[in-house]
This record gives structure tokens, sequence and C-alpha cells, in this order.
């Protein structure tokens, strides 16, 4: 089976303790959590079964050990993961506010992740990469961004694919480099997966059905959109589908769309057809905010389908 990788920050996360906390004001955080956006798709596509690694760098302390730790033992090729010693592991603080949005301060750029560069993409590591995943978040600056270029032209010479989720925060709509990268990566895509809040983010359509028009007419083969409590949709030039959410008692949602995205890919990797992948990812992603930590809620198969079956299909629960 060829691997799925992707690049990108590693962080731990560290979460207000109560409704509303503010930054401003002292009060008791919770974590540190292993997190990253790339770190939280790659974990759940390796513990769908899936062979996977992820390229990025970690500081020499206990933050970024409790990364690459989590991420060796769920089954992750950490072997692209570079330790600088004289750099400190990335954070993000996160507080919620009752309307269930988050405010993030990111120590992102100048912590390790930030220092990759191209010069961390091996070829030999992705040498039997099949698809490769890219999250708008990691296009923080002109290091990085060579490091993603990089890395998917070597996919892409070896006939893989690409999926790409804008993934884009308000904190780091000021970065400059991030405009240009992120239409880079339209045109490489494969597939495209936005929230529902993006479809028009990375183009002039005045409406999201042009929107999506206009993305596969740049040769993107599946857009997948997430749409959170109302469900998520896939179109190609032949298809539509929609799956609807599921009622679950949210703990947390932080990573609920990368663990959408990583059940996707996997599923899609490993043969699966777009209903099911839309339906496994969808389940994936409604688990995922169950429970408090960004990777907590990652998924198994099993979980999965236990899930569909006592949710979805009851009745095949009953007759076992």
């Amino acid at each position: 089976m060829k691997s799925i990788y992707t690049i990108g920050e590693i962080l731990v996360e560290i979460m207000s303790d109560k409704i509303g906390q503010k930054f401003n004001q002292s009060g008791i955080w919770r974590g540190p959590f292993p997190s990253g956006a790339p770190a939280i798709f790659i974990d759940q596509v390796t513990k769908l079964g899936c062979k996977s690694g992820i390229i990025s760098c970690v500081g020499n302390d206990g933050f970024g050990q409790i990364n690459i730790e989590r991420l060796a033992q769920d089954g992750v090729d950490i072997s692209g993961i570079k330790v600088l010693p004289e750099e400190t592991t990335g954070s993000a603080f996160v507080t919620y506010h009752l309307n269930g949005d988050r405010d993030f301060i990111f120590n992102i750029k100048n912590a390790a992740c930030g220092k990759l560069s191209s010069s961390h993409v091996e070829p030999e590591l992705l040498a039997n990469c099949g698809h490769f995943h890219v999250m708008g978040s990691s296009l923080f600056s002109f290091h990085m961004v060579d490091a993603v270029k990089k890395a998917v032209d070597i996919v892409k010479a070896n006939g893989g694919t690409v999926s790409f989720d804008p993934n884009i925060r308000k904190e780091m709509l000021g970065i400059p480099e991030m405009s240009e990268a992120l239409h880079y990566m339209l045109e490489l895509t494969d597939i495209y997966m936005p929230s529902e809040g993006e479809i028009m983010l990375l183009c002039d359509a005045k409406n999201p059905q042009k929107a999506i028009a206009h993305y596969l007419s740049l040769g993107i083969k599946e857009i997948v959109v997430k749409r959170g409590s109302k469900g998520a949709s896939y179109y190609s030039a032949n298809e539509e589908q929609h799956v609807e959410s599921y009622r679950v008692e949210e703990v947390d949602p932080t990573g609920a769309g990368d663990c959408f995205g990583g059940a996707y890919i996997a599923c899609r990797n490993l043969g699966f057809s777009v209903t099911d992948a839309l339906t496994y990812a969808n389940v994936c992603g409604a688990l995922s905010v169950t429970k408090k930590g960004p990777m907590e809620g990652t998924s198994t198969m099993d979980e999965i389908r236990l899930f569909v079956n006592e949710y979805i299909h009851p009745e095949v629960e009953k007759t076992h």
C-alpha cells in the first residue's frame, strides 16, 4: 500500500478551563495536549489502517516529546520529524466563547516548526508516497511554502495525488505569503476540502455553486465541503452527494475538521466508495468533538463502525 504523508506544524495545545475565559486575565489552563492540524490529520489517517508519515520540526523539550511519542504510539512514521535542539516546540492557547467561537494565541512561526524548510524534505522519505495532504494553516512562511512546494512536486512527479484543506484562521490572514501560496496549491490539488465558510474564499464567485464550478474547472477532481452541524457535501464533475450530521454531545470542537479530512482521505485510499468515505468521515468528525483535546478524538475503524451500527443502522445491532 502506498503511504499518505503530510507536512506542517506540530505543537501542543493548552485550553482554557472555563467558557468565556479571557487571555488578558489570569485563570486555569488545561494541557498540554498533542496538536497541530497536520499532526491530527495524519494521526487519524494512521488509526484507520493506512501507512502514513509527517514532515515537521519540534524542539528538544517535553512538548516535542509528547507529540513524537503520541504519533509513534499510534503508528505514524516519525522519521520525517526533526528535533531542533536550539528551538522550542510550537504552542497554541485556545479559549472558548459562549456562542461556540474560539480565539487562539499561536507560537508557530517563531517555534521549531517555523524553522522547517525545503532542506527537511528528503526525496527518499516520499519515495513510496501515493498521496500528500496540505493544510493552509501550514503556509505561514516563505520557508514553509518552499518546503510544501518541494514535497508536492516530488509526489506529483511520482504519480501521486494531493489534497488541500485551506484551514485558514483569522489570526493568519495578515501573513502576505499565504494568499499566493493558497492559490498555488489550488492549481495542484486533486481533492479540495474547504469548510462551508471557506468555499468562496479563494475565488471571485458570487455564490457557492459558482465557486464549486470554478474549482472543478481548474482540474480539481473532488471537492468535499465540511459543513459542521449541517453535515458534509461532495462534488465532482459528474456527481453531488450530501450527508447529514449526527447528534452527539460536544465537549471540544478543536480538531474535528482535521479528523474528518483524515478519515475521508484514508477511506478513499483504502478503496471506499465516495458515499462510504463521506459517511465515515462525517462520523469521525462527530466522534472527535466528544473528547477533550484536539488529538484525543481520533477514531479507529471499529469505533466508527460501532457508531454507524448503533446510530445509523440500530436494527443491525439488534439482530446480532
